[in-house]
């Protein structure tokens, strides 16, 4: 099963050290049955991309909550057994928690199949989203605007193997 780990770029540094994305539970996005409910498509390629979309807003949050994180919103797609990562009955209805899971255990950074990160000039915008985010999602509908103007953003794909360059370690 792919889930979608959301990140900052400060996240994914301490991965990188650590090996670990988290001990667990790990809380990531993938297509669940309300995803593909809400999503209204039979399209595995269309769901994946929603999944991702969600973890790229969780990742949001994420830098909404850490200003001193460099602002790039930052999703690793991780392969996990099936059965590993249910969608919690209790947060099904939540709109904030459409297509979330938990991922029991420890997930290890080399089962990582791919890392999404916003390029260098979305971090103006997603700066301004991060900034916009608890009004957006308490119903302003121009602090919506604003967090709209970040996800029109693409996340990049990167190679496991690029993630020592996305850190600025080199090799």
């Amino acid at each position: 099963m792919r889930v979608y780990v959301p990140l900052t770029l400060s996240g994914l540094a301490e991965a990188y050290k650590t090996g670990e994305l988290g001990e667990g539970p790990v809380v990531a996005y993938a297509v669940t049955p309300a995803l593909r409910e809400w999503y209204l498509s039979d399209d595995i390629e269309e769901l994946e991309y929603a999944a991702l979309s969600r973890s790229a807003l969780a990742s949001l949050r994420l830098l909404a909550a850490d200003p001193a994180a460099p602002r790039r919103r930052v999703v690793v797609a991780v392969d996990v057994p099936d059965g590993t990562a249910p969608a919690d009955p209790d947060r099904g209805l939540d709109p904030a928690a459409l297509g979330e899971v938990r991922v029991a255990g420890p997930v290890p950074l080399a089962k990582a199949a791919a890392v999404h990160v916003d390029a260098a000039d979305a971090e103006a915008d997603v700066t301004e989203a991060a900034r916009a985010l608890p009004a957006a999602e308490n119903g302003d509908d121009d602090a919506q605007f604003v967090v709209d103007g970040a996800e029109d953003h693409e996340l990049l794909w990167y190679a496991t193997q690029e993630i020592p360059n996305l850190l600025g370690l080199g090799r």
